[in-house]
Parts: structure tokens; sequence; C-alpha cells
């Protein structure tokens, strides 16, 4: 088998960066929450169905969400010592290609709606709102962090949907203090900047 060239392979780490497949913590901070909806809503035992479609999408929405922030604040991360060797701060990845990687990664979690209900699906959309306008947000308050949480929070009330057709009183104040938790761990991160 021939090994892949080094620009490409450099591209595919690239991408991979942009994604943050290197960095896993973020894609497990949004799963332990959505799977908690999960095994509440479900009394113990949610559906494999549940958990796989749910696993995915986190997956792809993070992603997505990694994306579209570091189209935002590609200016802002050339700037920042933390983040100047992001692949959109660097232009190894030109933003075009961000654009394109983030619509594939939506569409690739929109493929999983049809096999959710009608409720999870309008909570899908409003779950997208949010990962898109995040980063917008930043720029306009000093409390980006309460955003986060409503955005690290939002699989909670979705796997409740998905699971029993309805959102209960106990998946909003799983939400509400779960966003607590996102605000206290984002706001010590955001110190570093």
């Amino acid at each position: 088998m021939q090994a892949t060239p080094a620009p490409l392979r450099q591209r595919l780490r690239a991408y991979a960066t942009l994604m943050r497949m290197d960095r896993p913590i973020g894609t497990l901070l949004l799963l332990w929450p959505t799977y908690w909806g999960l095994w509440l809503a479900a009394r113990g035992t949610p559906s494999l169905g549940h958990f796989l479609i749910f696993t995915a999408g986190t997956w792809l929405m993070r992603s997505a969400g990694c994306v579209i922030n570091d189209y935002f604040d590609r200016d802002f991360d050339r700037q920042v010592a933390r983040t100047c060797q992001r692949p959109l701060a660097t232009g190894l990845i030109t933003s075009r290609a961000a654009l394109r990687l983030f619509v594939i990664l939506c569409l690739l979690a929109a493929a999983l709606l049809p096999f959710l209900n009608w409720l999870t699906i309008w909570l899908a959309g409003g779950a997208v709102l949010i990962t898109i306008t995040y980063p917008l947000f930043k720029r306009f308050t000093h409390l980006p962090q309460a955003y986060l949480g409503i955005a690290f929070s939002f699989g909670i009330p979705m796997a409740f949907a998905a699971t029993l057709g309805q959102v209960p009183a106990l998946a909003w104040w799983l939400m509400l203090a779960n966003a607590c938790w996102v605000v206290a761990y984002d706001t010590a991160y955001a110190m570093a900047d």
C-alpha cells in the first residue's frame, strides 16, 4: 500500500485539529450530560438506537461547533498564544474550506434526525442555532460561559424528548444544574486567556 503524500496527510491532520479530534475532552463534556438525560429518561435502559444516534450526533455537532467557532474567531485566534496555531489562524485551512466542513458535519448530523421524533427534531434546530451563534455571542457579552452552559446542556432535553416524547421538569432542572457546572469549568478555562 502506498503512503499518503505529505501535503494530504498535513491537510487531513489540520482538519482533524480544526474538529478537535486531538482533544476529546470537549466531546466528553457534551456526552456525559446527554447520557445522563438518556439514562434518566429511559429509567436506566436507553435504547441502543438512541445511544448510537446521540453519541454520533454529539460528536458531529461538537466538531461542527469547533469549526464554526474557529471560523468566526480566526482573526482573534492569531493574537492569542493558546489559539494562534489553530489551522484557520495559521492559514493551513481556508475560511471557505472550513465553512464547507461545517456544512458537511451539520448535514451528517441532520441525517440522524429522521430516526427521532418531531419534538427532538425541533430541539435539534435550536441546538444548531446555539452552535452557530455561540461564537458571535462572545463578542457582545462578558458572560459567554452562560451561553456555552446552555449549548453544552442542550442534549439533556433532546434526550428526554427522544425517549419520552416530551421534556418534563426534571430535564430542565438537570439542564440548569449542568449549565452551572459548565459555567464553573469554562470560567476557570477562560481565565487562562
